[in-house]
Parts: structure tokens; C-alpha cells; sequence
């Protein structure tokens, strides 16, 4: 690698803007549609809740859902003293992402890899953060641009959260996730199994659409924490729809597995 005096300066500048930021935890997969965001935004929603200063930051830069899921989508970010102030969605949580830059929810982004790049690094430097206890990094699938300037930007991540759902064809992107990860020294905290079976609102019984067991298989195969198991809920739908969040709105059922996840987060992150 080609040293860069600019880059090495840059990269100061994020580690310096973050320097207040105790935790820093990355949700990612290997595989879109596994639910990271909902993951993310329970997770610092709860954190928040706790009376926790909570940042939420959205580096899927094609698809951002953080700004719907928190009804935030009608917000725009603005910038104070040369530096974007992060939207308030409710005490003492604080989020950003590239959704609340664009005029129109209909908008495209087309970046190329260098401008991804960019933009991932300018949200680390160029945010006013502030003090917070945790910054939680809704990552886009894949192993690609994004998280590697996520990873090489903060240096010091506390630990991924690998989201995938149970059938093996998730599990085969996210093995690469996790080899990602291991490549580049992130600690993994452990891995949630989503949509793991649905719960039908009429009798209460479990179905295994998805199959189950598949993310708990493989947290024991390569001997990384199992963070916990999420069942599909119709609740989640609306949740999603409405800016709701599940851990607070959705059936007793889910909230219930939705704490016990973000127990275990909280638990790993610690050690």
C-alpha cells in the first residue's frame, strides 16, 4: 500500500471525531434480506432506552432502511460549523444515513467504489457524534468497500454482529462474512438467527419456513457465540412500515426473543 500523507491524516481526523464513541459494533451478513437493519435499530433503540446516548449509522448506501424503520424519512440532515449534526429519533438516540440526504426517496445512489469509500469516511469524520456510549454501523451485504473503510477508518471496532437466516444459501454467504471479519482482526461478538420459523398469529404454533437451527449449527461449527434465534412475526411487518419498534410494539413472542438477543450483545460486547 501506497503511503498517503492526506489518507493517514484522514484517518487521524475520524479516530480523533470518534475518540468520545466507547463502543463502535458493526451488524453485517454475508447476504441482503436477512434482516441487519432490524437487528441495528432494535439493538439501539433498546440501548437508548436504557438511558444510553446511542448513535445509528447507515453505511448501506444503495439500499439505507435506517431512516424508515426510525420514521425519520421526512427528516434532512443539515450541517452546523462545517460538520453534519446527527437526526434525533428520540432520546437519546441519534442517527445518520445517506437517506437523509437525498431529495426523494425514489433516488439512486450509483458510487463507484472510491466514492463509496469517501462517503463511508466522511460520515466518520465530518459527523458531529458527540459523547456516546455506542455507535451501532448498519453495514450493507457483502464484504466489500464499505466495510473496509469501516474497519480500516475506526481501527479499534469493538466486534461484529453476524445476522443471517437458517437455509443453507444464507449460510454460505455469511461463512464469508465471518472469514472477512477473521481476516481483518474484527472480533466477532456472535451471530443471530433470524427468521427462524414463524409464529402463526391464529394457534401460536411455530413453522419452520426457513428451516431452523441453521445460524446456531454454524455459531458451533466455527466455536463463535449464538447470540440467539428470531421468529417471524406479521408483526414485524407493520412495525417496519410504520416506523415502529419491534422490541417495543411487536407480539409479547418476539419482543421476548428480541431481549434476549440484545442481552447477549451487550453481554459479548463487554468482554
Amino acid at each position: 500500500m501506497t503511503f498517503n500523507p492526506e489518507y493517514m491524516k484522514e484517518t487521524e481526523d475520524i479516530r480523533t471525531n470518534l475518540s468520545q464513541v466507547n463502543k463502535k459494533i458493526a451488524i453485517m451478513s454475508g447476504k441482503g434480506g436477512v434482516g441487519k437493519s432490524t437487528v441495528a435499530v432494535n439493538l439501539s433503540a433498546a440501548l437508548s432506552a436504557q438511558g444510553q446516548r446511542t448513535g445509528i449509522l447507515d453505511i448501506d448506501l444503495h439500499g439505507p432502511s435506517i431512516p424508515k424503520l426510525l420514521k425519520i424519512d421526512n427528516h434532512r440532515l443539515f450541517i452546523n460549523e462545517n460538520q453534519y449534526v446527527p437526526i434525533m429519533a428520540r432520546e437519546n438516540l441519534f442517527a445518520i444515513s445517506i437517506g437523509s440526504l437525498l431529495t426523494s426517496e425514489n433516488d439512486s445512489i450509483t458510487f463507484r467504489g472510491p466514492r463509496k469509500s469517501s462517503m463511508v469516511r466522511q460520515f466518520l469524520k465530518d459527523v458531529n457524534w458527540g459523547k456516546l456510549e455506542t455507535l451501532v454501523v448498519d453495514c450493507p451485504p457483502g464484504t466489500g468497500d464499505e466495510q473496509l473503510s469501516l474497519i480500516q477508518s475506526i481501527g479499534n471496532i469493538t466486534g461484529a454482529v453476524i445476522v443471517t437466516t437458517p437455509q443453507d444459501l444464507a449460510l454460505l454467504d455469511v461463512k464469508k462474512s465471518i472469514t472477512f471479519c477473521k481476516q481483518m482482526n474484527l472480533p466477532i461478538i456472535g451471530i443471530v438467527e433470524n427468521m427462524s420459523g414463524l409464529i402463526c398469529p391464529g394457534c401460536g404454533e411455530k413453522v419452520d419456513i426457513f428451516k431452523s437451527g441453521g445460524g446456531e449449527k454454524l455459531a458451533a461449527e466455527l466455536n463463535i457465540p449464538f447470540l440467539g434465534k428470531l421468529s417471524i412475526d406479521p408483526t414485524i411487518v407493520e412495525c417496519s412500515d410504520d416506523g415502529k419498534i419491534a422490541i417495543e410494539n411487536a407480539s409479547i413472542a418476539y419482543r421476548e426473543e428480541m431481549a434476549w438477543v440484545i442481552k447477549n450483545i451487550q453481554r459479548n460486547s463487554e468482554s
